[in-house]
């Protein structure tokens, strides 16, 4: 059994700044890519960042220069540092991993359950 836990979600001024944090707990034998989706009322689930096992990322044009996703390996732990905030990031952001699990032959995508991000302006 693989979990993903998120945490770091609230609300927020414009212009302000958050931090996500999910980690996975489990039977864990290895992780590839790791990546925060969102999600707004009304809209299709998005990609909002993603990082491979070593470290390359990628990022949806509207957040490059102002998110930065990062992982600690050791920890299981996927980051979303989240800066220069617009009310229009307001959404549930959802954190995904691909993990291998023992005992099993092919990995698997798992989800985290979701935080809420709301900017006001």
């Amino acid at each position: 059994q693989v979990q993903l836990v998120e945490s770091g979600g609230g609300l927020v001024q414009a212009g302000g700044s958050l931090r996500l944090s999910c980690a996975a707990s489990g039977s864990i034998a290895s992780i590839a890519a790791m990546g925060w989706y969102r999600q707004a009322p009304g809209k299709q689930r998005e990609l909002v960042a993603a990082i491979s096992s070593g470290g390359r990322t990628n990022y949806a044009d509207s957040v490059k220069g102002r998110f930065t996703i990062s992982r600690d390996n050791a920890k299981n732990t996927v980051y979303l540092q989240m800066d220069s905030l617009k009310p229009e990031d307001t959404a549930v952001y959802y954190c995904n991993a691909n993990i291998h699990s023992f005992g099993r032959i092919w990995p698997n995508d798992y989800w985290g359950q979701g935080t809420q991000v709301t900017v006001s302006s």
